[in-house]
């Protein structure tokens, strides 16, 4: 259970950048509603990132919980922001899953 949980954080965290990404482009009504949902998103994740670490040893959960949170956010950026998909990017990006899930492998 806990490593869903984990998953679920560092999904809120690619949700937290999401949102700091198209409140940079909205003005008014619209930015401060991004800037809610920043502040949301960012307060579930770490309340679970919290949770999670009281079970998972915390180098690995916090190594997930971020790289979860890389991947995502760049591939948002990718598909939502139109940032380029180079071979270098998705080279690294596939190291880091690669990592994540050798980390989950090794921890008891």
């Amino acid at each position: 259970m806990n490593w869903i949980l984990l998953i679920i954080a560092g999904l809120f965290e690619v949700a937290f950048a999401a949102c700091l990404g198209k409140a940079k482009f909205a003005t008014g009504t619209t930015a401060i509603y991004w800037y809610t949902g920043f502040l949301v998103c960012l307060a579930i994740s770490m309340y679970l990132l919290v949770k999670v670490t009281q079970q998972l040893p915390i180098g690995t959960a916090y190594a997930v919980w971020t790289g979860i949170g890389a991947v995502g956010t760049v591939l948002v950026g990718i598909f939502l922001f139109k940032e380029p998909a180079t071979f270098w990017r998705l080279f690294f990006i596939i190291t880091l899953i690669t990592s994540i899930i050798g980390l989950k492998v090794v921890t008891h």
